[in-house]
């Protein structure tokens, strides 16, 4: 049986600063929508999370 966390968001990425309020995530704010898909692609590459869009201009790396 495992014990301990095993889902969270990694990551937020997005090019509108009003769209997220801080938080304990770390929060990427990206040039324009194709830096916005690069950064999320790497940070996801690099730590193993899965990229989820959420259609507001927002993706969210999560740990499945």
């Amino acid at each position: 049986m495992d014990f301990g966390i095993t889902e969270f968001i990694i990551a937020v990425v997005t090019t509108n600063r009003d769209v997220v309020s801080s938080s304990i995530t770390p929060v990427f704010y990206a040039n324009d929508d194709e830096h916005k898909e690069r950064l999320a692609l790497l940070i996801a590459k690099t730590t193993r999370g899965m990229v989820h869009d959420l259609e507001s201009g927002i993706y969210v790396i999560v740990k499945h």
